[in-house]
């Protein structure tokens, strides 16, 4: 009889939990779907079994769109990579391959900018779950006079581009714009 300690049970009930998880689509998948493809972010694009239809980095253009064996343009910005694999499996579907399997990822998120009292202002590359504070840490960290308790952001998403205040703890999105702002003594 094979004998299971309790902190054995423990890691292996963990380890087939992630892998269900995993496979079935579950937290890790929902936070990649919930993300919305734009300008300037790069994809990879795998069709199994389709050289010519694989793609290990794909930028997508100012206009929002790519350019792709048979289809021609697509328009993919404001879609997740979840919803562009449907797009693509169904538009190749009957007409170029009978079923095929097509896998796109992120290679690599546009940029956010900070500027203002930091010691490197300028582009830096995103990366899920970045909280300000790590932002400013990115860019150097503050100046001497830089207001840590004054950082303004226009976030991408907003129409009308209007600042607001923000706090250390405020999760970047791709594209924000980031102002730390100085003090007057």
């Amino acid at each position: 009889m094979l004998l299971i300690s309790a902190k054995m049970k423990i890691a292996l009930t963990t380890l087939f939990m992630f892998a269900v998880s995993v496979l079935s689509g579950g937290p890790m998948a929902l936070a990649q779907d919930a993300y919305k493809l734009s300008s300037g972010d790069t994809i990879s694009i795998h069709v199994y079994g389709e050289p010519d239809l694989t793609f290990d980095s794909v930028l997508i253009g100012q206009n929002g769109r790519i350019s792709y064996p048979f289809l021609g343009e697509l328009k993919v910005a404001g879609q997740s990579t979840a919803e562009l694999e449907q797009r693509i499996e169904s538009n190749l579907q009957p007409d170029y391959l009978i079923d095929p399997r097509v896998s796109v990822s992120m290679v690599k998120y546009r940029l956010f900018f900070v500027n203002g009292e930091v010691k490197n202002p300028g582009g830096v590359d995103f990366q899920p779950g970045l909280t300000l504070r790590k932002a400013v840490s990115l860019a150097g960290g503050f100046t001497e006079r830089a207001n840590r308790k004054k950082v303004l952001l226009i976030q991408e998403a907003d129409p009308n581009r209007e600042e607001q205040e923000v706090g250390l703890d405020y999760k970047i999105q791709p594209g924000d714009i980031i102002t730390v702002q100085d003090t007057f003594f």
